[in-house]
């Protein structure tokens, strides 16, 4: 295992300030036998970004774990609290509360250290949006992150404490606008549920959606709701999308949202699931295609936070997520990897960009039915002229009561619809 020196790149040639956020202990958990999820995958990056050498071009952090109060800023206390005990051993004491949380089902197992492995990756997105919030960084990067599916009250799909919402709410303490998105093949519907009601917070997510495909949501006519309408945008795709369309609709719709939504910051959940090759994805990207994307949000210089999400090919998601490491601290990388701890995973090619892309599948997404949808979103893209300046709401000194008043109105409208600094690496 690489060394880490304490090592902060020299400012003189350095154009942006990048922070990595990683706990070790975070690849150590274990869903269950067979389940596709593995946090291992988390471990494998790692080591792929030592081996590059990448960790010496960011400032490194090994953040602490996410506290209850934290955790509570958007769960329900109840919630949080029966994860913090739930075991394997005891989870059938509490059929209701299993049943009331969705934990203990196929995609939500209670396992071992579940608490601590929420609290892993719920401290460092949080750590993160601090460094942003407080300009000690341009860009903060945490692979752990991006559990989209969790909701206020319950798991959903591998995910149980949206780090993502949390992370959001830390920098809407500064930032007047926040700009959600979402490249995982499946529908990020826990954050957008979140913001649902709000014109601070924009939710843009790119992903497969027929009404079947997990987890249903994600239709063109999601727009939000309240103060919130039209501040939810989704890209509903089929299957098969290709680099050249994925990246043109990509480039077309964020385009046209940064043009109008004028974000302050920026939240990019990278799932990796939409690349060729996944386990449990239907889209035919390379990483490179994948990675276009990360280039393409970097290249407006306003504070990113890069978080990870889905992703079920564990050797495919370590490369996706050390290239777009490379594209974030502009490090051209040999495509031969470097040997390290799991370079057995990568054979039989052992390159970074392995050719993953299956050449016989056909697109499904026609250029006319992209055209459809991007001319959808710019019209409902035009109403946000007629909205209220966000600039001139007053930042509610409490997050809690932030998501409280969304409640109120809600209800109101009726509408159905500390970080230590990491002296080792190793």
């Amino acid at each position: 295992m690489l060394p880490f020196d304490n090592h902060k790149p020299p400012t003189q040639n350095t154009k942006t300030t990048i922070s990595y956020f990683h706990q070790n202990q975070v690849g150590c958990y274990h869903y269950g036998s067979g389940h596709p999820m593995k946090p291992a995958r988390l471990a494998l990056t790692h080591n792929l970004i030592l081996g590059y050498g990448l960790h010496k071009k960011m400032n490194c952090y090994s953040p602490r774990m996410a506290t209850d109060e934290e955790m509570t800023e958007f769960h329900s206390e109840d919630y949080i609290d029966f994860i913090k005990h739930v075991t394997p051993a005891n989870q059938h004491d509490s059929m209701e509360a299993l049943q009331r949380f969705n934990i203990g089902v196929d995609d939500c197992p209670a396992f071992d250290g579940l608490y601590d492995f929420c609290r892993l990756s719920a401290g460092s997105s949080i750590a993160a949006a601090k460094h942003l919030r407080e300009r000690n960084s341009d860009v903060a990067v945490n692979w752990s992150g991006g559990l989209h599916h969790a909701k206020k009250f319950e798991a959903s799909g591998f995910c149980y404490v949206n780090d993502i919402v949390l992370a959001i709410l830390e920098l809407l303490r500064y930032h007047p606008r926040v700009l959600y998105i979402d490249i995982d093949v499946h529908h990020g519907d826990g954050v957008q549920e979140a913001f649902y009601l709000s014109n601070r917070v924009m939710c843009v997510s790119f992903h497969r959606y027929d009404g079947q495909f997990f987890p249903g949501t994600g239709a063109l006519d999601e727009v939000g709701a309240g103060d919130g309408k039209n501040y939810s945008v989704n890209v509903p795709l089929h299957e098969h999308i290709d680099d050249a369309s994925y990246t043109w609709i990509f480039k077309q719709v964020m385009t046209n949202v940064m043009e109008t939504f004028k974000p302050s910051a920026i939240v990019l959940q990278c799932g990796a699931d939409s690349l060729a090759a996944d386990r449990l994805g239907t889209f035919n990207l390379s990483i490179k295609g994948h990675g276009e994307c990360v280039r393409f949000m970097k290249s407006f210089h306003l504070p990113l936070l890069v978080l990870g999400g889905g992703g079920y090919t564990i050797r495919n998601i370590a490369r996706c997520w050390t290239y777009e490491t490379s594209v974030l601290t502009d490090t051209e990388l040999d495509d031969a990897l470097p040997y390290n701890e799991y370079y057995s995973h990568y054979g039989p090619d052992y390159l970074l960009h392995p050719p993953i892309v299956d050449s016989n599948q056909e697109n499904h997404n026609t250029r006319q039915y992209l055209e459809n949808i991007r001319q959808r979103i710019h019209e409902q893209l035009r109403y946000l002229e007629h909205a209220p300046s966000v600039q001139m709401q007053v930042i509610p000194p409490s997050m809690c009561q932030f998501l409280e008043d969304e409640d109120v109105q809600r209800d109101r409208k009726q509408d159905h619809f500390p970080d230590k600094r990491m002296n080792m690496l190793g």
